[in-house]
């Protein structure tokens, strides 16, 4: 057992070595995937100034920049929150109620949507009475 290492699952690094380079590291990575997300979020914008739009094409768009927003949030969590750090049972209690979370508002807005779509329609929940309006009466017609 070495002499930084107390149980297996706790260890300590001596005086952080290479703290501030992975630091570094971290700053300029997500600076350049800023950087990207701004210009993708420029063309999204022109694309949608122009005569004729292409639609899915903005949607992949949209797309990289949820994707490279996740990989931004991984990293910042990772580094300057330490969780990379840790061990895989404290990763797994943060990471699993999250994935959890992100399922409930997913299923929730799915269900929400189905939701307004039947109520916006009979979808056969209503019985079957459409009111026929009486026949207009001429001038001069008795009841």
């Amino acid at each position: 057992m070495s002499q930084h290492t107390i149980s297996p699952e706790i260890t300590f690094a001596p005086d952080h070595l290479g703290g501030t380079k992975r630091i570094w590291k971290t700053f300029y990575l997500l600076s350049i995937l800023t950087i990207f997300e701004l210009a993708i979020g420029l063309t999204i914008y022109n694309i949608h100034k122009g005569a004729h739009p292409n639609a899915s094409l903005v949607l992949a768009f949209k797309g990289l920049v949820c994707i490279l927003t996740l990989a931004k949030a991984f990293y910042i969590v990772s580094v300057f929150m330490h969780l990379g750090d840790e061990i895989r049972n404290m990763i797994m209690t943060i990471v699993v109620p999250l994935a959890l979370f992100i399922w409930f508002v997913i299923a929730f807005l799915s269900d929400g949507n189905s939701w307004k779509n039947l109520r916006n329609t009979d979808a056969g929940s209503k019985p079957d009475t459409h009111l026929v309006a009486p026949a207009a009466k001429e001038p001069g017609q008795k009841d």
